[in-house]
């Protein structure tokens, strides 16, 4: 009995010494890290404050960007991380594998439609001898075994966790941008995202998200698309991924096919509304793309990469574009024509998207007003009460909820907040989540418009009109500059304008 119980010790301290030694080998844990954020998001009902602070964490690793870092050159190690790791953070602390120290970091690009961002200690010294990993040079292929690192909930110390590339696909990603992703069967759960996934020593991914009603699926953001954003802040802006914004159907029904003019050998993908209606737009309605450079799509707008991998067919456009165009090759009522098709990094929209910043905010007397945004707007239409108001007022926020700006520099101005308590404001109804469209009669552009125009208003009165079934404001002009300043000190408000706004109130008219 003796006998088996030291024979049982001797292999429990065999696999002990065995595994710290595999440990110890594996010098790929020393690059990654734990970011530990305090952010503080926006609050859209009082847009000159931010929502109280919270602390998440997420993970990170040393990266190798090579010799042509451009607007990344700097001293010390770059930290490859996700952007949601770090998004309106207002401190950033890089925690090193193996220690409890914490490390001050800031952002020094970020691509929040990729879900991006590299940060750099402010401590060039912190890091430097940990080595930076290099990327993989191509997608993996399916049922290629990963590692991923990192350090989720649920511990201290740094996770791996061993899975396989189950999908290649080309996705949605976040604010109209798509590209390539790789869903593995490895255990992520949150803290993970940031952390690198492994093969032979080289990123073959960053862990973004992961489906949490689904057992081990998670996705990874490929080295490829890693390398497309950092070269693109290479100097030292981050401008976006060339996208296609033109619908398209496929072309697989007889029907469809014979209206077209596709034969029963060709392929393609068939457009159902081009990006511009503009007769000098080179993509038409009905008009089938068969090719995009040299790659042949078939009826679903798929290419065939290599043997195990199909993706659809704008994953080339990173790769092909030159002077905002890419090489299309379409059929056209039976005529093959070769075009150059011009793709851009954003959609106009009259929403824009706020993505990582903070609302820009005006306060006008008791008025509130900032720009409306889709992540406003999203906020407003999660009540049935809210949407109910708005559509017994016509509102622009549902009509105009997709539109393109009808000029340049159009956005919709919104009143944010209820009117703070003032005797100016006697009798009115409060005007939340109306949409301002006149001031004086004068149809308002933009935020920055309206404070111009109340700034250079010389007349007794000035008259608010709002978009849709709603009354009008009509105050006395010097009534109402004189209540800003007793009203931003009764409610404790510092500034009355965000900061470009500022400026354009204090500039002089004209």
């Amino acid at each position: 009995m003796l006998r088996h119980f030291l024979s049982f010790v001797s292999l429990a301290a065999f696999w002990a010494s065995a595994t710290n030694a595999l440990l110890a080998k594996d010098a790929i844990r020393d690059s990654v890290v734990k970011i530990h954020t305090t952010s503080r998001a926006p609050n859209f009902s009082r847009p000159w404050t931010k929502a109280n602070p919270t602390k998440t964490s997420g993970s990170g690793v040393i990266i190798d960007v090579g010799t042509n870092a451009g607007g990344l050159d700097g001293n010390g190690p770059l930290i490859l991380t996700n952007a949601h790791v770090v998004r309106f953070a207002s401190q950033i602390y890089v925690q090193p594998n193996q220690t409890t120290d914490k490390y001050l970091a800031q952002v020094v690009a970020i691509g929040p439609e990729i879900d991006l961002a590299v940060l750099r200690l402010e401590d060039p010294e912190i890091l430097a001898d940990n080595a930076a990993l290099p990327l993989a040079d191509a997608l993996p292929s399916v049922k290629d075994a990963v590692n991923a690192y990192g350090f989720p909930v649920g511990g201290d110390d740094l996770s791996v966790t061993e899975g396989i590339v189950s999908r290649i696909e080309y996705a949605k990603f976040y604010f109209d941008a798509a590209g390539v992703r790789i869903q593995v069967d490895a255990a992520l759960n949150p803290g993970n995202s940031g952390g690198p996934a492994i093969a032979e020593g080289r990123i073959v991914g960053l862990v973004f998200s992961g489906i949490r009603e689904a057992d081990n699926i998670g996705y990874l953001i490929p080295a490829t698309e890693i390398r497309l954003f950092l070269k693109d802040v290479e100097d030292g802006n981050y401008d976006g991924k060339p996208v296609l914004f033109d619908n398209f159907q496929s072309a697989e029904n007889d029907a469809l096919r014979a209206r077209v003019g596709l034969v029963k050998e060709a392929a393609g993908i068939v457009v159902s509304h081009p990006f511009d209606g503009d007769d000098s737009y080179p993509l038409k309605r009905w008009d089938v793309v068969t090719h995009i450079g040299p790659h042949a799509l078939d009826n679903q707008g798929m290419v065939q990469v290599r043997d195990d991998l199909r993706l659809h067919f704008p994953h080339f456009i990173s790769g092909l574009v030159e002077q905002g165009k890419v090489p299309v090759k379409i059929l056209r009522q039976g005529e093959e024509l070769q075009i150059e098709l011009p793709v851009v990094s954003h959609r106009q929209r009259l929403l824009p998207p706020l993505k990582y910043d903070y609302p820009e905010y005006a306060i006008i007397g008791p008025l509130v007003m900032t720009t409306l945004t889709q992540e406003y707007a999203r906020a407003a239409l999660s009540s049935n009460r809210s949407i109910s108001a708005l559509v017994h007022r016509e509102s622009p926020l549902l009509s105009r909820l997709t539109d393109a700006p009808a000029f340049p520099g159009e956005r919709l101005v919104i009143i944010t907040n209820r009117m703070f308590p003032h005797p100016i404001k006697k009798g009115y109804a409060s005007p939340t989540l109306n949409i301002v469209s006149h001031v004086n009669d004068d149809p308002v552009k933009n935020l920055a418009h309206l404070v111009e125009q109340i700034r250079d208003a010389s007349g007794e009165f000035l008259e608010f009109t709002f978009a849709g079934k709603t009354e009008t404001l009509v105050f006395r002009r010097n009534q109402l500059l004189e209540a800003n300043e007793v009203i931003l000190e009764s409610e404790g408000i510092r500034y009355q304008f965000s900061p470009r706004l500022r400026k354009i109130w204090n500039a002089k008219a004209g």
